[in-house]
Protein backbone atom coordinates (compact mmCIF):
# COMPACT_ATOMS: atom_id res chain seq x y z
CA UNK A 1 0.00 0.00 0.00
CA UNK A 2 1.48 3.06 -1.19
CA UNK A 3 1.82 6.27 1.41
CA UNK A 4 -1.23 8.70 -1.14
CA UNK A 5 -3.19 5.59 -0.21
CA UNK A 6 -2.76 5.58 3.49
CA UNK A 7 -2.81 9.47 3.71
CA UNK A 8 -6.69 9.12 1.53
CA UNK A 9 -7.91 6.25 3.77
CA UNK A 10 -7.32 8.35 6.66
CA UNK A 11 -8.69 11.36 5.75
CA UNK A 12 -12.03 9.55 4.55
CA UNK A 13 -12.26 8.28 8.36
CA UNK A 14 -12.00 11.98 9.86
CA UNK A 15 -14.84 12.81 7.27
CA UNK A 16 -16.86 10.41 8.47
CA UNK A 17 -16.67 11.09 11.86
CA UNK A 18 -17.36 14.80 11.06
CA UNK A 19 -20.15 14.57 9.34
CA UNK A 20 -21.67 12.01 12.09
CA UNK A 21 -20.83 15.10 14.83
CA UNK A 22 -18.55 12.74 16.67
CA UNK A 23 -15.35 14.41 17.90
CA UNK A 24 -11.80 12.99 17.30
CA UNK A 25 -9.98 14.05 20.67
CA UNK A 26 -6.34 14.83 20.39
CA UNK A 27 -3.47 14.23 23.03
CA UNK A 28 -0.47 16.27 23.14
CA UNK A 29 1.43 13.40 22.75
CA UNK A 30 0.17 11.90 19.98
CA UNK A 31 2.11 12.20 16.69
CA UNK A 32 0.82 14.18 14.08
CA UNK A 33 -1.36 11.95 11.92
CA UNK A 34 0.30 12.63 9.13
CA UNK A 35 3.78 12.08 10.93
CA UNK A 36 2.45 8.71 11.18
CA UNK A 37 1.06 7.69 8.08
CA UNK A 38 4.74 8.71 7.09
CA UNK A 39 6.24 6.18 9.54
CA UNK A 40 3.94 3.40 8.19
CA UNK A 41 4.90 4.06 4.84
CA UNK A 42 7.97 4.47 5.02
CA UNK A 43 8.01 1.29 7.39
CA UNK A 44 6.26 -0.80 4.33
CA UNK A 45 8.17 0.61 1.76
CA UNK A 46 11.77 -0.61 3.91
CA UNK A 47 10.11 -4.20 3.94
CA UNK A 48 9.68 -3.60 0.31
CA UNK A 49 13.46 -3.56 -0.18
CA UNK A 50 14.33 -5.44 2.40
CA UNK A 51 12.83 -8.75 0.53
CA UNK A 52 14.28 -7.34 -2.99
CA UNK A 53 17.88 -6.91 -1.28
CA UNK A 54 17.93 -10.31 0.71
CA UNK A 55 17.31 -12.01 -3.14
CA UNK A 56 20.05 -10.35 -4.43
CA UNK A 57 21.99 -11.09 -1.97
CA UNK A 58 21.54 -14.47 -2.18
CA UNK A 59 22.14 -14.71 -6.00
CA UNK A 60 25.72 -12.95 -5.19
CA UNK A 61 26.54 -15.44 -2.29
CA UNK A 62 25.59 -18.13 -4.59
CA UNK A 63 28.05 -17.15 -7.31
CA UNK A 64 30.86 -16.64 -4.86
CA UNK A 65 30.12 -20.14 -3.30
CA UNK A 66 30.41 -21.25 -7.00
CA UNK A 67 33.83 -19.56 -7.61
CA UNK A 68 35.65 -20.30 -4.19
CA UNK A 69 34.69 -24.40 -4.97
CA UNK A 70 35.96 -23.82 -8.49
CA UNK A 71 39.14 -21.72 -7.14
CA UNK A 72 40.09 -25.12 -4.09
CA UNK A 73 39.43 -27.69 -7.03
CA UNK A 74 41.62 -25.82 -9.71
CA UNK A 75 44.24 -25.28 -6.71
CA UNK A 76 43.88 -29.04 -5.91
CA UNK A 77 44.34 -30.35 -9.41
CA UNK A 78 47.69 -27.92 -9.60
CA UNK A 79 49.09 -28.86 -6.29
CA UNK A 80 48.73 -32.97 -7.28
CA UNK A 81 50.33 -32.24 -10.50
CA UNK A 82 53.08 -30.84 -8.61
CA UNK A 83 53.80 -33.19 -5.92
CA UNK A 84 53.45 -35.95 -9.01
CA UNK A 85 56.46 -34.05 -10.84
CA UNK A 86 59.40 -35.87 -10.61
CA UNK A 87 61.35 -32.80 -11.67
CA UNK A 88 60.20 -31.08 -8.58
CA UNK A 89 60.06 -33.61 -5.77
CA UNK A 90 62.43 -36.30 -7.09
CA UNK A 91 63.70 -39.32 -5.05
CA UNK A 92 67.17 -37.87 -4.59
CA UNK A 93 68.48 -41.25 -2.23
CA UNK A 94 67.90 -44.97 -2.66
CA UNK A 95 69.53 -46.37 0.46
CA UNK A 96 69.45 -50.65 0.93
CA UNK A 97 70.64 -52.44 3.71
CA UNK A 98 70.73 -55.70 4.94
CA UNK A 99 73.49 -58.45 4.16
CA UNK A 100 74.17 -59.07 0.42
CA UNK A 101 76.82 -61.31 -1.29
CA UNK A 102 75.28 -61.55 -5.04
CA UNK A 103 72.88 -58.48 -5.17
CA UNK A 104 74.34 -54.79 -6.44
CA UNK A 105 73.34 -51.73 -5.20
CA UNK A 106 73.70 -49.69 -7.91
CA UNK A 107 71.63 -52.85 -10.49
CA UNK A 108 69.12 -52.57 -7.95
CA UNK A 109 68.09 -48.72 -8.02
CA UNK A 110 68.75 -48.54 -11.60
CA UNK A 111 66.37 -51.10 -11.84
CA UNK A 112 63.76 -49.76 -9.43
CA UNK A 113 64.06 -45.88 -11.06
CA UNK A 114 63.43 -47.32 -14.65
CA UNK A 115 59.78 -49.65 -13.80
CA UNK A 116 58.54 -47.22 -11.18
CA UNK A 117 59.09 -43.29 -11.99
CA UNK A 118 57.80 -40.17 -10.68
CA UNK A 119 58.28 -38.41 -7.88
CA UNK A 120 58.71 -38.94 -4.01
CA UNK A 121 55.25 -38.59 -3.30
CA UNK A 122 54.01 -40.51 -6.61
CA UNK A 123 56.14 -43.44 -5.66
CA UNK A 124 53.93 -46.03 -5.22
CA UNK A 125 55.93 -48.38 -2.26
CA UNK A 126 53.84 -51.52 -2.88
CA UNK A 127 54.64 -51.84 -6.61
CA UNK A 128 58.59 -51.51 -5.37
CA UNK A 129 58.29 -53.90 -2.37
CA UNK A 130 56.51 -55.81 -5.63
CA UNK A 131 59.11 -55.38 -8.53
CA UNK A 132 61.94 -56.32 -5.64
CA UNK A 133 60.62 -59.36 -4.75
CA UNK A 134 59.97 -60.54 -8.15
CA UNK A 135 64.11 -60.43 -8.64
CA UNK A 136 65.28 -63.91 -8.13
CA UNK A 137 68.27 -63.21 -5.47
CA UNK A 138 65.71 -61.70 -3.78
CA UNK A 139 64.37 -63.73 -0.63
CA UNK A 140 62.52 -60.84 1.35
CA UNK A 141 62.20 -56.72 0.87
CA UNK A 142 61.11 -53.82 2.80
CA UNK A 143 60.45 -50.63 1.51
CA UNK A 144 59.63 -47.68 2.76
CA UNK A 145 59.48 -43.39 1.87
CA UNK A 146 61.89 -41.33 4.34
CA UNK A 147 60.82 -37.54 4.65
CA UNK A 148 61.67 -35.84 2.48
CA UNK A 149 62.92 -37.60 -0.74
CA UNK A 150 64.73 -40.92 0.41
CA UNK A 151 63.85 -44.41 -0.39
CA UNK A 152 64.99 -47.55 2.46
CA UNK A 153 64.67 -50.43 1.46
CA UNK A 154 65.72 -53.63 3.43
CA UNK A 155 66.93 -56.85 1.55
CA UNK A 156 67.45 -60.31 3.00
CA UNK A 157 69.35 -61.99 -0.14
CA UNK A 158 68.63 -65.69 -1.47
CA UNK A 159 70.77 -68.56 0.40
CA UNK A 160 71.53 -71.18 -1.98
CA UNK A 161 72.06 -74.92 -0.31
CA UNK A 162 71.56 -76.73 -3.26
CA UNK A 163 71.39 -77.12 -7.02
CA UNK A 164 68.27 -78.80 -8.51
CA UNK A 165 67.97 -80.39 -11.52
CA UNK A 166 70.97 -78.86 -12.65
CA UNK A 167 69.70 -75.45 -13.40
CA UNK A 168 67.99 -74.14 -10.57
CA UNK A 169 68.80 -73.24 -6.87
CA UNK A 170 67.30 -74.31 -3.68
CA UNK A 171 67.52 -72.25 -0.73
CA UNK A 172 67.29 -73.00 2.61
CA UNK A 173 63.42 -72.90 2.68
CA UNK A 174 63.11 -75.36 0.37
CA UNK A 175 62.01 -72.97 -2.38
CA UNK A 176 63.73 -73.16 -5.99
CA UNK A 177 65.10 -69.65 -7.87
CA UNK A 178 66.67 -69.35 -11.30
CA UNK A 179 69.73 -67.51 -9.58
CA UNK A 180 72.17 -68.64 -12.75
CA UNK A 181 75.41 -70.14 -12.06
CA UNK A 182 77.13 -69.46 -8.36
CA UNK A 183 80.95 -70.06 -7.22
CA UNK A 184 80.29 -71.79 -4.95
CA UNK A 185 80.45 -75.50 -4.51
CA UNK A 186 76.80 -76.86 -3.60
CA UNK A 187 75.29 -80.24 -3.65
CA UNK A 188 73.19 -81.82 -6.56
CA UNK A 189 69.64 -82.35 -6.27
CA UNK A 190 67.46 -84.41 -8.19
CA UNK A 191 63.33 -84.94 -8.22
CA UNK A 192 60.16 -84.57 -9.56
CA UNK A 193 58.57 -81.19 -9.73
CA UNK A 194 57.22 -80.21 -6.28
CA UNK A 195 59.11 -82.49 -4.67
CA UNK A 196 61.79 -79.86 -3.47
CA UNK A 197 61.10 -79.47 0.25
CA UNK A 198 60.88 -83.67 0.61
CA UNK A 199 64.36 -83.99 -1.07
CA UNK A 200 65.87 -80.60 0.46
CA UNK A 201 64.60 -82.00 4.05
CA UNK A 202 65.87 -85.35 3.33
CA UNK A 203 69.01 -84.05 2.15
CA UNK A 204 69.65 -82.67 5.60
CA UNK A 205 68.68 -85.43 7.63
CA UNK A 206 70.91 -87.79 6.00
CA UNK A 207 74.03 -85.16 6.17
CA UNK A 208 73.55 -84.59 10.01
CA UNK A 209 73.51 -88.20 10.02
CA UNK A 210 76.76 -88.58 8.04
CA UNK A 211 79.10 -85.91 9.85
CA UNK A 212 80.11 -88.61 12.31
CA UNK A 213 81.90 -90.48 9.34
CA UNK A 214 83.03 -87.10 7.79
CA UNK A 215 81.40 -88.18 4.94
CA UNK A 216 78.98 -85.59 3.27
CA UNK A 217 76.72 -85.47 -0.14
CA UNK A 218 77.80 -84.94 -3.48
CA UNK A 219 74.39 -85.98 -5.21
CA UNK A 220 70.96 -87.00 -3.77
CA UNK A 221 68.45 -88.33 -6.31
CA UNK A 222 64.71 -88.65 -5.25
CA UNK A 223 62.65 -90.95 -7.73
CA UNK A 224 59.20 -90.71 -9.00
CA UNK A 225 57.92 -93.29 -6.68
CA UNK A 226 60.12 -91.22 -3.83
CA UNK A 227 63.39 -93.51 -3.32
CA UNK A 228 66.14 -92.43 -2.24
CA UNK A 229 69.92 -92.68 -4.02
CA UNK A 230 72.68 -90.40 -2.76
CA UNK A 231 76.48 -90.19 -4.09
CA UNK A 232 78.87 -89.16 -1.58
CA UNK A 233 82.00 -87.13 -1.34
CA UNK A 234 84.25 -90.61 -1.54
CA UNK A 235 82.12 -91.81 -4.46
CA UNK A 236 80.08 -94.41 -3.23
CA UNK A 237 76.78 -94.73 -4.14
CA UNK A 238 74.08 -95.56 -1.60
CA UNK A 239 71.17 -97.15 -3.17
CA UNK A 240 68.77 -96.64 0.28
CA UNK A 241 64.92 -97.14 -0.98
CA UNK A 242 61.49 -95.88 -0.41
CA UNK A 243 61.13 -97.11 3.09
CA UNK A 244 63.05 -96.42 6.93
CA UNK A 245 65.79 -93.96 4.86
CA UNK A 246 67.19 -93.34 8.21
CA UNK A 247 67.45 -96.66 9.67
CA UNK A 248 68.97 -97.64 6.67
CA UNK A 249 71.67 -94.78 6.39
CA UNK A 250 72.38 -95.82 9.82
CA UNK A 251 73.08 -99.25 9.05
CA UNK A 252 75.70 -98.30 6.31
CA UNK A 253 77.46 -95.73 9.11
CA UNK A 254 77.52 -98.85 11.63
CA UNK A 255 79.11 -101.26 8.88
CA UNK A 256 81.82 -98.57 7.19
CA UNK A 257 84.65 -98.96 9.64
CA UNK A 258 84.53 -102.44 9.05
CA UNK A 259 83.96 -102.12 5.01
CA UNK A 260 86.99 -99.42 5.29
CA UNK A 261 89.39 -102.04 6.72
CA UNK A 262 88.43 -104.47 3.29
CA UNK A 263 91.10 -103.67 0.84
CA UNK A 264 88.92 -103.13 -1.74
CA UNK A 265 87.41 -100.06 -3.34
CA UNK A 266 83.55 -99.92 -2.80
CA UNK A 267 81.31 -99.18 -6.34
CA UNK A 268 77.40 -99.22 -4.35
CA UNK A 269 76.11 -100.18 -1.23
CA UNK A 270 72.47 -101.60 -1.88
CA UNK A 271 70.90 -100.29 1.74
CA UNK A 272 67.52 -101.61 0.87
CA UNK A 273 67.62 -104.85 2.47
CA UNK A 274 65.76 -105.45 6.06
CA UNK A 275 68.90 -107.63 7.62
CA UNK A 276 72.51 -106.88 5.92
CA UNK A 277 73.42 -104.97 2.95
CA UNK A 278 74.97 -105.78 -0.58
CA UNK A 279 78.13 -103.95 -1.50
CA UNK A 280 79.31 -103.70 -5.11
CA UNK A 281 83.45 -103.61 -5.19
CA UNK A 282 85.44 -101.78 -7.65
CA UNK A 283 87.79 -104.01 -10.20
CA UNK A 284 90.23 -101.78 -10.03
CA UNK A 285 92.82 -102.04 -6.75
CA UNK A 286 91.80 -99.03 -3.66
CA UNK A 287 94.05 -97.19 -4.68
CA UNK A 288 91.33 -95.53 -7.30
CA UNK A 289 89.42 -94.90 -4.84
CA UNK A 290 90.47 -93.71 -1.46
CA UNK A 291 87.72 -94.76 1.42
CA UNK A 292 88.74 -92.39 4.27
CA UNK A 293 87.22 -90.23 6.32
CA UNK A 294 87.08 -86.74 4.42
CA UNK A 295 88.94 -84.57 6.73
CA UNK A 296 89.40 -81.36 4.41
Amino acid sequence: MSKRDLVKQASNARSKKASKGELVPRSPDDKDESAIIDDTAESLEYNDRTGEITESNRIVGLIVFIFVIGAFIYGGLQVKKWLEDEQQLPVQKVIFSGERKVLVDEQMEAFIRENEKGSFFALDVNEVHKLLEEMPWVFRASVRKRWPSSLHIYLVEQQPVAIWNEDLLLNTQGEIFDGGKVDAELPLLFGPGGSEKTALAGFNAMESLLSSTGLTINALFLSERFAWRVELSNGIRLNIGRQKFIDRLQNFIDIFPLLKSQNKAINYIDLRYDIGLAVGWQENDKKDQEITENND
